[in-house]
């Protein structure tokens, strides 16, 4: 099976790393999926999730703010400000903050929470 080797990294930590089937990003040009052979990218990473299925069938999702994404010799690389793995996400924390940006209708900060939330499986769209 072809494999592409991931690492996810925040401005603070290494996140997750391995190899990977598929990587779908959110980037300046839309959600982009990276599989083995594609053709080399750099792209700026937008807020998002980033999904990322194992070569052991797992599924990884990190909700991810700004950043870079590059891709090259089946190497991909994500840059981003901040990443969160869904496992590390405080759901409640993340309610709390949706509810303050909308009530102060900070769409950027909104956008945050819903990815948080979404990533961490309580919404449905991010």
């Amino acid at each position: 099976m072809a494999e592409l080797h991931v690492e996810l990294v925040a401005a603070d930590r290494k996140v997750w790393s391995g190899a990977a089937t598929i990587v779908v990003a959110r980037t300046a040009s839309g959600d982009t999926g990276i599989m083995p052979g594609h053709t080399p990218v750099l792209s700026v990473l937008e807020t998002g999730p980033v999904t990322i299925r194992t070569t052991d069938g797992g599924t990884v999702v990190a909700a991810v703010h700004g950043g870079f994404i590059s891709f090259a010799d089946n190497k991909l690389s994500l840059l981003a400000e901040i990443a969160e793995l869904a496992d590390e996400i405080d759901i409640a924390r993340a309610e709390r903050a949706l509810e303050v940006a909308k009530s102060e209708l900070d769409v950027h900060a909104e956008r945050r929470a819903e990815v948080r939330l979404f990533a961490a499986g309580r919404r449905k769209a991010a």
